[in-house]
């Protein structure tokens, strides 16, 4: 970095302007509160990994996924359940991490704190004597100029009473205009040493100003590098995080990749075949024909039932032996 920016920007014409510190100091209390900021980001975050990973974790112990799959598919299943727990485990993992990433933030500031503590103790006194002295100052030249306006007032009296008045009063006015120059003389020395004093304190205090602008500037680029640096060691760990899940999510892609349809329809058969002779057709049979076929064994068989004709009525012939009428009905003999 080039030379210092803070100690030659931050100055006032007044003496008693604190503006150009206060900007300085609003400065750094922000880039702490965004430090704090970033700090707690980090423990949220960290809590929702812990929170997601245990989440998971209950989701693949819990859920079934696939339990009745068979070879080749079951074994990928297992691997995808396996590596599910293993990316949980890593969610759990990052959750630490990211604390531990939250609390050397939390640290850093706290020791940024202390290190601004003694330079903020050092100009708080410093602009406490320079107010103070420039106070006495202030009232010192107000006094000697007053003084030196009565002065002024005593001399025109004298000059005036010249002819006026008797020796008596002229010797009265000419004790009091010497007072008056006495006490002159003795305000403007207090007034002097003063002035001399607060350019003292004045010189003290730029100088403290100068350091402290040094110092403020060289914290502030520690903590832009320290964040900066955190930040991205942040997005690092994530990076790390999201490929050593897809490297677990290979690992069940590549078991996919052995799972073989073939195998597993095949697989199924075996270990689940119930026989490979499928029931014969259903067959028609006439009741009558039927008995028939049994009264007469050595009879044709009947038509086929693909090619059955109309249902036969039976009639009652007087020569046929297995039929009687009786009234209007046809019994069968048995």
């Amino acid at each position: 970095m080039k030379g210092s920016l803070f100690k030659g920007n931050f100055w006032s014409s007044d003496i008693l302007s604190t503006a150009g510190y206060d900007s300085i100091i609003q400065h750094l209390n922000n880039g702490r509160k965004n430090c704090k900021e970033f700090e707690d980001f980090l423990k949220e975050r960290a809590s929702i990994e812990e929170k997601y990973g245990k989440d998971l974790l209950s989701l693949s112990k819990k859920k079934p996924c696939g339990q009745s799959e068979m070879n080749t598919l079951k074994r990928a299943l297992e691997v995808f359940k396996q590596q599910v727990d293993s990316v949980a485990q890593c969610h759990i993992q990052l959750a630490q991490t990211l604390r531990e990433e939250a609390r050397r933030m939390e640290e850093f500031r706290e020791k940024q704190k202390l290190q601004r503590k003694k330079t903020e103790v050092v100009m708080e006194t410093i602009h406490k004597q320079r107010n103070l002295q420039f106070k006495k100052t202030m009232d010192a030249k107000k006094n000697y100029e007053q003084k030196c306006r009565d002065k002024d007032e005593a001399e025109q009296a004298v000059h005036r009473s010249a002819n006026q008045v008797n020796q008596k009063q002229q010797e009265k006015l000419y004790v009091k205009l010497a007072t008056l120059k006495t006490a002159v003389e003795d305000s403007d020395k207090t007034y002097m040493m003063h002035v001399s004093t607060l350019e003292k304190v004045r010189e003290e205090w730029q100088s403290e100003h100068i350091k402290a602008c040094e110092v403020f500037e060289a914290q502030e680029c520690e903590r832009i590098n320290f964040f900066r640096n955190a930040l991205w060691l942040h997005l690092n760990h994530l990076s790390q995080q999201c490929v050593t899940s897809d490297d677990m999510y290979e690992a069940v892609r590549k078991s996919l990749e052995m799972c073989n349809i073939d195998k597993d329809i095949e697989f199924f058969v075996n270990q689940r075949k119930t026989g490979q002779n499928p029931p014969a057709p259903i067959m028609y049979e006439n009741f009558y024909c039927s008995q028939k076929m049994a009264a007469s064994p050595g009879k044709a068989p009947g038509p086929n039932l693909a090619r059955r004709g109309p249902l036969p009525i039976p009639r009652s012939l007087p020569d046929d032996p297995d039929y009687s009428l009786i009234d209007d009905y046809s019994l069968l003999y048995q």
